[in-house]
């Protein structure tokens, strides 16, 4: 038997409501490396941190409850005596009841009662915070606090820079959680006797994954056979049904089984255990000019916009690599990368215009983003926009021609830059780079160019250089994956 305090918080609830095995290894496993945040999680919880503290402005004149400062007994200690003073506004107020701890991020007094807020660094109302309101609605008023109102604060896609004044949408979900606040009682009870045993069993399911990816998933999970039916390309839906009726593996599936074209293309590689490469490859090839560029943008989504135009989470470009084949063929660098905290977009557009001169077509892996992200860059700098729009009418998205004519075994079902490059053209390796992935690179480029005068000159040159290696990769693997298509098409 184990022995801890049988206080939960509000967020470990929420674990246990999605799984009692997850709370218990968060519990007695809290420095777990699972539990280590990367780049992209902990991105979440920064601009989680940022969105909460602007919101307060939007229900202003509370008294913030310090924590931090306090800890959890000082916290409780301040609250009780803000509401003694008749404080109408509180900002992180700190309760306890029925053995869970909880601080509500808003606490706004009205004439009936008491608002509790919720503030969310999403753009909607998700499930999960239904359930969050109504943990935090349920200790609240068995600590005695009339709360008759329960609202979430979310970011509003309609806010454009620079008025900001309608930057949050409160809704009321009273409603909504008060169908959750009658199991709220049993489900910490449920949770805290588990805690005082030992590991408990849990079969594993959708709660591995929703509404959130479990950390622990792995400890869990039987190692799956090479080319589990789970890897199939669009397929995971029917993986459970086809391992119930036997099929571990692609290998195993019946040759009537009725299959995409790709999906077809898959199994003959993964049978033949051999890259597979269709005929229609070098037609499809055949249509690209020799002037050809390829193309690659990273970018910042910043969840309270900055810059004149953008709306919260708007992908604005900060980075671009461009390759443009000269009159011989060899490929050409051309790239920038912001510097600096001004809006980037306007310099960007510039230099991306000059990059481009002299490719009839640019090549981009999923163009559908490069596009998008010229189209935004169109309506930010007016002034050049024919010569952008222009630019994006001439991407031409190099990976259905992948998808559409070759499968390597490697490719895992997938077909992103990531397995596609390592499985074609295994001379090139994301492996050695510091900036691995692109939610990293944004992460890193975001705090570039929005938090610079907070970053050291020295350690400032180090990111630049790890961002300009990774985004140079991303293109020039492009590059190097059309000769490797060219050269298959003619074999």
């Amino acid at each position: 038997m184990n022995s801890l305090p049988r206080r939960l918080s509000k967020t470990r609830v929420q674990t246990g409501l999605q799984c009692h095995r997850y709370l218990w290894w968060k519990t007695y496993e809290p420095d777990a490396a699972e539990l280590v945040p990367d780049a992209a999680l902990q991105a979440v919880f920064d601009r989680g941190n940022d969105v909460g503290e602007a919101a307060q402005a939007f229900v202003p004149g509370g008294v913030l409850i310090d924590r931090d400062k306090r800890g959890i007994r000082g916290a409780l200690e301040d609250t009780q005596a803000a509401l003694a003073r008749g404080e109408s506004v509180l900002y992180e107020a700190a309760f306890v009841a029925d053995d869970v701890f909880v601080a509500v991020d808003i606490l706004e007094r009205n004439a009936d009662g008491w608002n509790l807020i919720e503030v969310k660094s999403t753009t909607s109302v998700k499930e999960p915070h239904l359930s969050d309101v109504a943990i935090q609605m349920h200790v609240l008023r068995a600590a005695g606090v009339d709360v008759v109102r329960g609202e979430v604060m979310v970011l509003n896609r309609a806010c454009v820079f620079p008025d900001l004044s309608n930057l949050f949408t409160r809704h009321d979900v009273t409603e909504e959680a008060a169908s959750y606040l009658p199991d709220v009682l049993g489900a910490v009870r449920a949770q805290q006797a588990m805690l005082e045993a030992d590991l408990p069993v849990v079969e594993v399911g959708e709660h591995c994954h929703k509404p959130y990816a479990c950390p622990f998933h792995d400890r869990c999970w039987p190692e799956l056979p090479e080319h589990h039916v789970s890897t199939l390309y669009y397929g995971r839906g029917k993986a459970q049904a086809w391992e119930e009726a036997g099929y571990a593996t692609l290998l195993d599936l019946p040759e009537d089984e009725p299959l995409s074209a790709v999906q077809q293309r898959q199994i003959r590689a993964v049978r033949q255990g051999a890259l597979v490469c269709d005929e229609g490859l070098g037609e499809a090839l055949a249509t690209l000019p020799d002037a050809v560029g390829y193309l690659d943008f990273e970018t910042i989504m910043l969840a309270i916009p900055r810059w004149d135009g953008c709306r919260p989470y708007d992908q604005v470009p900060a980075q671009f690599v461009c390759y443009v084949r000269d009159a011989d063929g060899v490929p050409q660098l051309r790239e920038w990368l912001a510097e600096g905290g001004g809006d980037p977009r306007p310099e960007l557009a510039r230099r991306l215009v000059e990059a481009c001169r002299g490719a009839a077509v640019l090549l981009a892996w999923h163009a559908s983003f490069e596009q998008t992200c010229i189209r935004g860059l169109a309506d930010a700098v007016p002034e050049l926009a024919d010569e952008l729009l222009d630019i994006s009418r001439r991407i031409v998205d190099l990976l259905p021609i992948v998808r559409n004519h070759v499968y390597h075994p490697a490719f895992g079902g997938g077909f992103s830059l990531k397995v596609v490059l390592p499985a074609l053209v295994p001379e090139l390796s994301y492996e050695d780079l510091e900036i691995q992935g692109g939610v990293e690179a944004s992460r890193v480029l975001e705090g570039l160019v929005v938090g610079s005068e907070d970053v050291p000159a020295e350690e400032c040159a180090r990111l630049r250089a790890a961002l300009t290696a990774y985004c140079r990769l991303d293109t020039w693997g492009m590059v190097k994956l059309h000769e490797r298509l060219v050269a298959l098409a003619v074999t």
